[in-house]
C-alpha cells in the first residue's frame, strides 16, 4: 500500500470511528469492518435489523450509505452527520440493494473502445 493510501485509509478508519461512538451514544449498532475491497466502513443496523454499510468519500468529504441524494452527508459536521444517519436508521434503510458511490473506470474505457 503506497503511502498516500495508508495515509488516507488511516483518516478513513479515524472518521468512520469517531462517527461509531457517535452513533453508539444514541443507541444505533454499528460496527466498524473493512469490506471485501480493503475499504474501512460501519456496518449500521436499522429497526428492522438491516444493515447497510456507511463509508466515506475522502474527495467530497461525505459520510454515505448509498447513491441516493438523501444517503449521504458531510463528514466535516460530526453531530448532525450522527444524528441524520441515527433518524435514516430509524426510519428504515431503503428497499434493495446498496448503492455505490465509486466509479468503475473499466467501464468508462470500455465505452470508448467499443
Amino acid at each position: 500500500m503506497s503511502t498516500l493510501k495508508a495515509s488516507q485509509h488511516a483518516y478513513q478508519v479515524e472518521l468512520l470511528t469517531a462517527l461509531r461512538g457517535e452513533l453508539i451514544d444514541r443507541n444505533t449498532t454499528a460496527v466498524l469492518i473493512v469490506d471485501q475491497k480493503g475499504r474501512p466502513c460501519l456496518d449500521v443496523t436499522d429497526h428492522a435489523f438491516r444493515t447497510r454499510r456507511v463509508y466515506v468519500h475522502l474527495a467530497f468529504q461525505w459520510f454515505y450509505w448509498g447513491d441516493q441524494a438523501d444517503e449521504r452527508v458531510s463528514c466535516l459536521h460530526l453531530l448532525p452527520a450522527a444524528d441524520q444517519i441515527v433518524v435514516a436508521a430509524r426510519t428504515g434503510w431503503h428497499e434493495g440493494e446498496q448503492g455505490d458511490l465509486g466509479l468503475d473506470l473499466t467501464k468508462i474505457i470500455d465505452a470508448y473502445r467499443g
